[in-house]
């Protein structure tokens, strides 16, 4: 288990979007949940959701921790913890 956090920890984390279309992300240590309108990925530096429109997974490599995906991006946005839990909660509740 130690081994797996050491490789979390340094591991970097950024992403790049390009026209709204495609995005590149780094760092990232698992997919929480993701269908076409919305992704929720445990990064490095916390959990970050994804929101937008026909998005899919183009490329995951996830020994190096780095996935794209394309579709039109609406927003991105990093989640506290605690409203991570609180949400996804809700989310099963009334899906």
């Amino acid at each position: 288990m130690e081994k797996i956090r050491e490789i979390d920890t340094n591991l970097n984390h950024s992403y790049s979007v390009s026209e709204r279309k495609n995005i590149i992300i780094s760092g990232i240590i698992r997919i929480d949940s993701f269908d076409s309108e919305e992704f929720l990925i445990d990064t490095v530096q916390g959990f970050m959701n994804i929101k937008g429109e026909n998005l899919e997974v183009i490329k995951l490599d996830t020994y190096q921790g780095n996935i794209t995906i394309k579709g039109k991006i609406n927003s991105v946005t990093y989640i506290d913890e605690n409203i991570k839990k609180e949400s996804t909660i809700f989310n099963k509740l009334f899906k």
